[in-house]
């Protein structure tokens, strides 16, 4: 912490404790910058403070200006419960708040508040840190202090200070609320906190009610936000509009209201409306960079790529979110059908959270470009200067050589990959997958049962295995145990429900087999769903509805070879 305390100030107390001066309402620290010339007290000013006092808050002061902030702390506590005086707590409070102290900072607003019973900023700095610390009956006495004042008070604080707390916390100030609304039934300031604790419990009906019908004040900006997300939460976003529209008219010039309608907007799928409001916005904030990076956003959502381009080069020039702003420009430049300036762009995109997609697409693109070789190369470069994603970085590569029927350099990768990291499960999942299209399935299995022996829930790989066991083996009923424990722990897996109705098709469960392929193809219409169901339907004689299930397939994915070999087995043609 650069900032000293002021030892002005430590003389300034000397003179008594009301001369302390409190820090501003936007946060200003509560220490002031040192003065070369001080005038000296003069003695009979401070003959309040014993000697000792005087020596331990002179201490602090001089412990401030050189870091030694864990004196300066100590001591102002110290003195404040020894005098308790109201100055001595409240500069005390001001250090412990800026410092982040939160038990000092507690026991010298408590200090303060009993010592100053007629300062609303006391009671209101008392109530906030028993919320803080948990102690909402005891904030909410010191609240109604303030209330009864008709101060300004933190209701809405109280309430998002509970958002962590269990639900016997939260009921017990909700009761607390109850009992001052029914003392204070308009008071704006408590409806609005009441609103807030019981949207953090999850009950936003109840919430949009109360300020819907109380007279909780509409005008003002956080309530007006609180109904906007409460009716967003409850899918009436479109009624949200005209009321954020409202707000607006009444407050132009907050961002807030402006930057929640426009994401609304988005929300409604009114692509259009929301990047004029955006671009508002930013021309009446030009140097507000998530401005600029939602509106580029909503542009690639809009499929303006070219205007989308505009505002991500803008970011890049600006050095602001510069590896969001290179991915979004690749695929911007991918959509535009510019794949060189595409891998140009996801080459650009450092380590973070869009890494890892930008090496996976800048691969795809390769791959599909015939540039595997380069691809290869690159991904190998990415692992030796990125040694933290070289895992991630060979399940890329992997996964890139396999959907490209690259099979056996796909293995190669994935064995280079387990040399180095042999007890990785995904690594093994992979290579177990692979090792099923090269007809190991000793291998497969082995990988497999490895996996569960480090992780027994897992559904995938549970699936995978009784897949495998009732697709390319007899062992039928273990096959059904395998993927039934893997139904248990993931019940609306379509996936899951495909290899559940496979094994039953394959224990002669033709009816079961039935029920559950459908199901699966109702949740993910999927060919090798498709695939499965037409088999399950043409051995129970339904050669008509198997013919259209199998068509509908192959009008969404035509080149499905799973699709066409099983028309061919069981048809004698891979056309209809």
């Amino acid at each position: 912490m650069n900032r000293s305390f002021a030892l002005l100030a430590a003389l300034a107390l000397l003179g008594g404790c009301q001369t302390f001066t409190s820090s501003s309402p936007d946060g200003t620290p509560p220490v002031e910058e040192a003065s070369p010339v001080a005038e000296a007290p003069k003695p009979e000013a401070y003959g309040s403070f014993s000697k000792e006092t005087l020596f331990a808050l002179l201490t602090a002061e001089l412990a401030g200006q050189r870091n030694r902030f864990d004196i300066a702390i100590g001591n102002y506590v110290q003195q404040a419960q020894v005098t308790q005086d109201a100055g001595v707590a409240e500069r005390g409070f001001r250090i412990a708040e800026y410092l982040g102290a939160e038990q000092a900072a507690l026991d010298t607003a408590l200090i303060w508040a009993k010592n100053a019973p007629d300062s609303l900023e006391a009671q209101r700095a008392a109530a906030i840190q028993l919320a803080r610390a948990g102690r909402y009956d005891e904030s909410m006495v010191y609240m109604e202090q303030v209330l009864q004042r008709k101060g300004s008070t933190h209701f809405d604080f109280l309430a998002l200070s509970a958002i962590e707390t269990d639900p016997d916390t939260r009921a017990g100030l909700l009761q607390s609320f109850d009992r001052l609304q029914s003392k204070y039934p308009h008071n704006g300031q408590l409806l609005f906190g009441k609103a807030l604790l019981l949207q953090q419990d999850e009950r936003p009906q109840e919430a949009l009610e109360l300020l819907e019908t109380q007279s909780a004040n509409q005008d003002d900006i956080p309530p007006l936000l609180l109904h906007a997300r409460l009716l967003q939460s409850l899918k009436r976003g479109d009624e949200a509009l005209p009321l954020l529209q409202k707000g607006i008219k009444l407050h132009p010039d907050d961002k807030r209201l402006r930057l929640t309608y426009a994401r609304l907007l988005v929300e409604q799928d009114r692509l259009e409306d929301a990047k004029g409001e955006f671009a508002s916005l930013l021309q009446q904030f030009p140097q507000d960079d998530d401005l600029r990076f939602s509106l580029a956003l909503v542009c690639l959502e809009a499929e303006a790529w070219r205007e989308a381009i505009v505002y991500l080069e803008e970011l890049v020039e600006r050095d602001s979110h510069a590896d969001a702003a290179h991915y979004n420009l690749a695929r911007a430049y991918e959509a535009l059908g510019e794949a060189d300036s595409a891998l140009i762009e996801y080459s650009l995109v450092g380590p973070g959270n869009d890494f890892l997609p930008a090496q996976a697409r800048q691969a795809q693109l390769l791959f599909d470009n015939k540039r595997s070789t380069e691809a290869s190369q690159l991904l190998s470069e990415a692992r030796t200067a990125q040694p933290d994603y070289a895992i991630q970085l060979y399940l890329i590569e992997t996964e890139a050589l396999a959907s490209h029927d690259q099979n056996d350099q796909a293995w190669q990768v994935a064995q280079q990959a387990l040399e180095q990291f042999p007890d990785d499960l995904n690594l093994l999942y992979t290579r177990a997958m692979l090792a099923e299209k090269r007809d190991d399935l000793k291998l497969l299995e082995q990988d497999l049962r490895f996996i569960l022996e480090r992780e027994p829930d897992n559904s995938m790989a549970l699936n995978a295995l009784g897949y495998t066991l009732a697709d390319r083996t007899t062992r039928y009923d273990e096959a059904k145990q395998l993927i039934e424990q893997a139904l248990r722990l993931n019940p609306q897996d379509p996936a899951i429900l495909d290899s559940l109705g496979w094994v039953n098709y394959r224990l002669g469960h033709l009816d079961e087999a039935e029920r559950l392929l459908r199901e699966a193809l109702a949740r993910f219409p999927d060919h090798e769903v498709a695939a499965h169901l037409g088999e399950v339907l043409w051995a129970q004689g339904k050669q008509r509805e198997a013919r259209k299930v199998w068509a509908n397939a192959l009008k969404q994915q035509p080149d499905s070879i799973l699709l066409r070999s099983t028309l061919l087995r069981l048809t004698g043609s891979e056309t209809f």
